[in-house]
């Protein structure tokens, strides 16, 4: 999960997982999988650094590296 504050200036958790794209035309729109889209404060590369921060976290990038290596193996 990824703290992010919303333009009324409330905070909330977003699961990371969730997130299919970020765009920022000024303003920074979180776009889930979901279809929902909302407009948060922090910059785009913000929320990048803190989803790849939160991947690391739980071990996702080397999960994805080593299922890469095995299909490769096939």
């Amino acid at each position: 999960m990824i703290s992010v504050t919303k333009l009324n200036g409330s905070s909330l958790w977003l699961n990371a997982l969730m997130i299919e794209s970020v765009e920022e035309t000024p303003d920074t729109y979180i776009n889930l999988v979901t279809g929902k889209r909302m407009i948060v404060l922090q910059s785009a590369e913000e929320i990048v650094n803190m989803v790849t921060q939160y991947y690391k976290a739980i071990g996702l990038h080397p999960a994805t590296i080593k299922v890469q290596q095995t299909e490769e193996l096939s």
